[in-house]
């Protein structure tokens, strides 16, 4: 089955006892077709569940003064505003239409961020499958009502946020209309690219632990792919990552995205992960228990024992193999009389 035609009634559907990948193609495809379906064919083929773009009419998205993030100004022309910039991203409903039919083609699904009451309408229209709320808008009341009101599944980012107002979202979606299974929460840290020090990686811990309700995961901004994967170790669900063709191409989130080998590497050490984690049931696996009398050990006779001697601590000791007595028994053989004679290094036996 396309993975673009699961249920989506919840977040538990688009998991399949896995982390659910989004690959962030954001506003990378420069407002190009051609480049946003070449996106989709790096996410497709390193593995990724999702590739994410971005939804937005820079009219209602921003002021033609609005002023640029320090990130924008280093990667884009210093005359260009950041209005100019937006408007040269912007994804026509057509284009939409014709991505979302090209990741079915890929079996991967397609999401994608709206930032204003016109790109949620669109992307409701489109049959989106998941609302993913960026950070900027989780102090947005009118687009979370909005978007929790049409009752599909929701992911929020909480870059720049605190409990307060993570708190305070989650209860506008919730009155909305949405269960707490519908909803999945996102650390994250906004500066782009963030530093190790910014991450703060142990707030998703807190952040699980005030909100269990909802599902738990790690948007991340940094430049690298040590952190997605120690957020995968940690415990979250769904993981969020920039990327590009290259690094090396026009425009603000180019630079720190990772390019195809990266995000390949990130997506198949995460798996890695995964099957590293386990049940969390301690106890030997199959494959172990066959090395259990081979490195483990046994009390034996340390030198020559006659039948009456009793056993004291010149005369056995604990060596491999561990086929015989454990040395976890060491107190109950000790004083104990032998009822028969044992060469060294012999197993003892009672």
């Amino acid at each position: 089955m396309s993975a673009y035609n699961t249920v989506k009634k919840s977040m538990n559907q688009f998991f399949y006892n896995k982390v659910f990948i989004i690959a962030e193609a954001g506003v990378n495809h420069n407002g190009c077709v051609e480049t946003a379906k070449k996106l989709i064919d790096v996410a497709a083929e390193s593995g990724a569940d999702a590739v994410k773009f971005q939804t937005f009419k820079a009219e209602n998205l921003l002021t033609e003064i609005a002023p640029k993030a320090d990130y924008q100004l280093i990667m884009t022309k210093p005359d260009e505003t950041q209005f100019s910039m937006i408007k040269k991203l912007e994804l026509s409903q057509e284009m939409h239409r014709l991505l979302i039919q090209y990741c079915k083609t890929k079996n991967i699904l397609f999401l994608s961020s709206p930032f204003d009451h016109d790109s949620v309408e669109l992307l409701h229209h489109l049959d989106i499958p998941i609302f993913k709320i960026p950070s900027g808008e989780i102090t947005n009341l009118p687009l979370l009502r909005q978007i929790g009101k049409i009752g599909k599944p929701v992911i929020v980012s909480t870059g720049m946020a605190t409990i307060k107002e993570i708190q305070d979202a989650l209860t506008i979606l919730k009155n909305s209309g949405l269960s707490y299974s519908q909803i999945a929460i996102l650390h994250c840290n906004t500066n782009y690219p963030a530093t190790f020090e910014e991450v703060n990686l142990t707030a998703m811990n807190s952040m699980a632990k005030t909100f269990p309700e909802v599902f738990m995961g790690y948007s991340d901004h940094t430049a690298g792919i040590e952190i997605p994967i120690a957020a995968v170790a940690m415990g979250a669900q769904i993981i969020e990552k920039h990327f590009t063709l290259s690094k090396t191409m026009e425009g603000p989130d180019h630079q720190a995205s990772l390019e195809p080998d990266e995000l390949e590497s990130m997506i198949k050490a995460i798996r890695n992960v995964e099957k590293a984690l386990g049940n969390g049931i301690k106890k030997p696996g199959d494959k172990e228990k066959k090395n259990i009398p081979i490195v483990r050990k046994s009390i034996v006779a340390a030198s020559t024992i006659h039948k009456g001697d009793f056993f004291d601590e010149t005369n056995i000791t604990v060596k491999r193999p561990g086929t015989g007595l454990s040395p976890m028994l060491w107190d109950d053989v000790i004083g104990q009389q032998s009822n028969k004679y044992f060469q060294k290094d012999e197993l003892i036996s009672l």
